[in-house]
């Protein structure tokens, strides 16, 4: 008896995806999606402003590498639509063979560009038309894999199931940053161990992009496996499947598009100030240091226009980090069965409302000590977990199955835009703002769950809905 046919279950004797292969064909997408994101993440922080954008100032090169990083969300809608329109016309499995090919494509040719140092400008300008490639992927993998796990989902767990492809964010995390901690320690240079060595900035920086290539055959074969859910099916089948599912989207469902957007605005908010921000506040220099490092060097220093972050060194504080992000992890799967169990309104609301408190912790954490400092990263992750986990469930049971692919997609990739594209940008803006102190950053964030609460308070509870109907 085939795999297929030992695991079929009927609305019309349609074949159904065995729970593994759902499990890691939804988590495997969005493991390679994150995973590609925080490699440009650390890029961005460790080698981009000095390879593509050498301006001579260290803030504006690192406002300008963040630009690009947030350029990706504004492609992000784009791909929401195209990819929506193919997942609700022609079905989740070829949109999500797609997205995932041109994810994959545009990550490995950013670990070929020539630098500024060889093509001046256009250095800068190829490595945003692929982060924008990225973005345009990015913007249809996630809602196509978070369907595939709960269109697939067994009664009563669709909310448990809908956290694998969540699980990708922090898994992508941690293959990512160790891969480039482990190639930075092996190609650190001796004499000057708080700096980029120029094996690293000439070469070995690329290494991640590339290896992006034998993750992304892994995933092809997964999904090429897979059939097509029931729900899709069963309205393909009865004549319901939309030519324009965007216009219907935006006519029938546009308060639920509205509310899904502003739903995942504080969770994007805190997924960047936690991963992007951290890493660039924790390592930057105290203005002791600085100072010091300036004169050594023979470089003019001014004090006054520097803003100095906590001091750790690259290798503490990725370690830091991935202590965190282990929280992000357990919770993240720990926050289905409360979503299964409670309802994923009545989760969301208490979870954001401890991230709109936790706004309050970033000035007597951050400058509370090392001690301080990793509980920080603990409870901020462990509440990404929380409020990212049910979104997995929650958007896509906001839509009915003719629009749901587009739906989903583009309420979750407007909020990037909202959330994830600014707020690197803010932060660092808000950062210098507060000449160093991290609490304007903070307050930023409380704002943030304020409105993710408002909207969360005026959306229906999904929990019970028939995503089949």
């Amino acid at each position: 008896m085939s795999a297929i046919s030992a695991t079929s279950v009927s609305r019309g004797d349609a074949p159904r995806n065995a729970p593994s292969r759902v499990i890691l064909a939804s988590l495997i997408g969005t493991t390679i999606e994150f995973y590609d994101f925080y490699v440009y993440a650390t890029a961005a922080v460790l080698v981009f402003p000095v390879l593509f954008f050498p301006t001579g100032n260290d803030t504006t090169a690192l406002i300008a590498s963040f630009a690009t990083f947030g350029a990706a969300m504004l492609a992000r809608p784009i791909g929401a639509v195209f990819f929506g329109h193919l997942g609700d016309r022609l079905g989740r499995k070829t949109t999500l063979v797609a997205s995932l090919l041109t994810m994959g494509i545009a990550t490995f040719l950013i670990g070929l560009l020539p630098t500024h140092e060889n093509i001046g400008v256009w250095a800068a300008v190829l490595l945003l038309v692929l982060r924008l490639a990225q973005g345009f992927a990015i913007g249809g993998e996630w809602s196509g894999a978070a369907l595939v796990a709960t269109e697939n989902a067994p009664a009563g767990k669709r909310a448990w199931y809908g956290t694998f492809p969540q699980l990708g964010a922090p898994l992508g995390f941690i293959i990512a940053n160790m891969l480039f901690f482990v190639i930075n320690n092996a190609l650190a240079d001796p004499e000057h161990p708080g700096v980029a060595s120029a094996a690293f900035l000439d070469w070995g920086w690329r290494v991640p992009f590339l290896f992006s290539a034998v993750m992304v055959i892994v995933g092809l074969w997964v999904r090429l496996k897979l059939v097509e859910s029931s729900a899709f099916e069963n309205a393909k089948q009865g004549g319901k499947v939309t030519r324009m599912p965007l216009a219907v989207a935006f006519k029938d469902h546009w308060k639920a598009l509205v509310l899904g957007t502003f739903a995942m605005l504080a969770t994007y908010v805190l997924f960047y100030l936690m991963t992007s921000y951290t890493l660039t506040f924790g390592t930057r220099p105290g203005l002791a240091a600085a100072q010091t490092a300036a004169e050594a060097a023979g470089t003019p220093f001014d004090p006054a226009a520097y803003v100095p972050g906590l001091g750790y060194s690259y290798n503490e504080f990725i370690l830091m980090l991935v202590f965190g992000v282990v929280f992000f992890g357990i919770f993240t799967l720990v926050s289905g069965p409360l979503a299964d169990r409670f309802g994923r309104r009545r989760t969301l609301i208490c979870v954001t409302a401890v991230i709109a408190l936790f706004g309050f912790t970033f000035v007597p954490l951050l400058g509370g000590g090392t001690a301080a400092v990793m509980f920080f990263l603990a409870l901020g992750f462990t509440l990404m977990g929380l409020t990212f986990g049910p979104m997995g469930a929650f958007l896509p049971e906001m839509f009915p199955t003719n629009v749901r692919y587009t739906g989903s997609a583009v309420a979750y990739n407007v909020s990037s835009i909202l959330g994830a594209a600014l707020a690197p940008i803010i932060a660092v803006w808000l950062w210098g703002l507060a000449d160093g102190s991290p609490v304007f950053v903070g307050v930023y964030l409380t704002g943030a769950a304020v409105l993710t609460l408002i909207a969360l308070i005026l959306a229906p509870e999904t929990k019970n809905i028939d995503m089949e109907a």
